[in-house]
Order: structure tokens, then C-alpha cells, then sequence
């Protein structure tokens, strides 16, 4: 009963993120196309998957826990972006700046959490460090194939 719970609240959390954050993506005016939004979202969530498939099959005790924990690191990252999605839907406030500012402090604030779940579950800094590595695959994916700033 306790895993099945842990399950879908991880389950929640992730859903609830996948919303906020396209709704962060659908408002941003720096998106030239629905394909280009469909790519950067894509990317966002298969960090995450990639995470929730290492655990599922490589961590043998702990996994479900781990899994909610980033959970709910990931649904606090994307409460991060709310303010933006808000006042840009609502108002003339949706600059690129306030866009890259709040990504800016979602993403700090994940690594610390992140980081935070690792310590309490007494998990190998392992799991912290391939995270890093997926999230700077991402970044410079986002950088690379989704807006072209940086060019090879």
C-alpha cells in the first residue's frame, strides 16, 4: 500500500510539473514555433525520465522514495516558473530576461533540493552527479538545437 502511494504521488508531481512548465514555454515569446516549444519541453522531461529509468532499474532499495523526491523537486522547479507563466498570460510582463531569469532560479533551486534528496536517503553522490550531467546535456541542448545560440 505505502509503494503504490509513493507511486502516484510521484505520478502527480510529475504531471502537475509537465503543465506548469508548458504553460512557462507556451507563454515565452522567445519560442518561434510549436515544434521548437514540443523540442524544449521534450528535452526538460527526458532528463527526468532518464533519472526515473536509472532508479527504476539500477537502485535496488529506496528507488520509489528517490523517484517522489524528484518528484517533487522537479514540481517545485516548475512552481518556481508560475510567476512568469502568470504575469506574462496576463499582463505585457513576459521578456526574454524575466524568462531566463526565472529558469535561472528553478534551475538553482532543483540542484540544491536535488541534492538535499540525495544526503537524506543516504544515496551515492553518484545519483547527484549523473543529474548534473543530464541536466548540462539539456542546457546545452536547449542552447544548441532549440534556440541556436550556440552554433557548432
Amino acid at each position: 500500500m505505502r509503494t503504490s502511494r509513493i507511486i502516484i504521488t510521484a505520478l502527480i508531481y510529475f504531471a502537475l510539473s509537465t503543465v506548469i512548465t508548458w504553460w512557462f514555454v507556451d507563454v515565452c515569446p522567445l519560442y518561434s514555433s510549436l515544434q521548437q516549444k514540443l523540442l524544449s519541453t521534450g528535452i526538460a522531461g527526458a532528463k527526468w525520465s532518464l533519472q526515473i529509468a536509472a532508479a527504476y532499474f539500477f537502485m535496488p532499495v529506496k528507488k520509489w522514495d528517490f523517484i517522489k523526491n524528484i518528484g517533487s523537486t522537479c514540481l517545485v522547479g516548475s512552481v518556481i516558473l508560475l510567476p512568469y507563466a502568470i504575469l506574462a498570460t496576463w499582463t505585457k510582463m513576459n521578456d526574454g530576461s524575466f524568462f531566463v531569469g526565472s529558469l535561472l532560479i528553478a534551475v538553482l533551486t532543483m540542484i540544491v533540493l536535488y541534492f538535499m534528496h540525495i544526503q537524506k536517503l543516504q544515496l551515492s553522490y553518484r545519483w547527484f552527479w549523473g543529474w548534473i550531467i543530464c541536466l548540462a546535456i539539456a542546457i546545452n541542448l536547449q542552447l544548441t538545437v532549440v534556440f541556436a545560440i550556440i552554433k557548432f
